[in-house]
């Protein structure tokens, strides 16, 4: 009789263990599987961010380097800093200039166009000593020359190199699409102009002979 009872006992546990493990097994069956790839968004690891320009033509272009003339602080004539940065919401007028050159009374023009377009312009003018040697003159002296010649209002650049291996960090920018994103440019003379939009990007380059007044300027202001 008792060993009747013991197998009975025996076959209860063994079946309430079948039972358990079947339930566990039907909870871990109807979980779905975790898909650890999936789960975590995509991290952008890029540095920089492309920006959008527009060139003379009207034609949108990528600048995939996203670096902006926002990047640049340089000296100015006086000693003072220019900080590029403080000039967005603004398009800007980037000038290399000279005291003898025959384009020099281009200072005139430059300045009726910052007078006149102040409120969305600003121009800054780089002189330089690399053309036919035209800007010879020291820092104080340039200075001078544009106030008491051409009533100069507009930020002025202490003087740098705009071509050649001594080539002015931002002037490297401006001329190589490597920097700019945008396109490449060569300065030939004296008074070559880079417009950029209110957001730094480079838009186009007007050659030396281009009047700052003219239709080809202002039409895009």
């Amino acid at each position: 009789m008792n060993k009747i009872l013991f197998t009975h006992y025996k076959y209860d546990m063994i079946m309430k263990k079948m039972i358990s493990f079947f339930a566990l097994g039907m909870v871990v069956l109807s979980c779905p599987a975790q898909n650890t790839l999936s789960s975590a968004p995509a991290q952008n690891t890029s540095s920089s961010a492309a920006v959008v320009a527009q060139n003379d033509n009207g034609t949108l272009v990528i600048n995939s380097t996203g670096k902006t003339i926002y990047n640049f602080k340089v000296t100015a004539l006086d000693g003072t800093t220019i900080d590029f940065a403080s000039f967005k919401g603004k398009k800007i007028l980037i000038v290399n200039t000279a005291s003898l050159c025959g384009n020099t009374p281009q200072y005139e023009g430059l300045e009726k166009l910052y007078e006149s377009h102040k409120d969305k312009l600003v121009i800054v003018g780089f002189p330089a000593n690399n053309f036919g040697s035209q800007e010879p003159g020291t820092n104080t002296e340039i200075k001078a020359f544009c106030t008491k010649n051409y009533s100069v209002t507009f930020p002025m650049a202490a003087k740098i190199s705009v071509k050649g291996d001594d080539m002015a960090p931002i002037y490297q920018w401006l001329t190589k699409k490597s920097e700019n994103g945008v396109m490449d440019a060569e300065v030939k003379w004296n008074f070559g102009k880079f417009l950029l939009d209110e957001k730094g990007n480079l838009v186009t380059y007007f050659n030396p002979k281009t009047q700052p007044m003219s239709e080809e300027v202002t039409s895009k202001l």
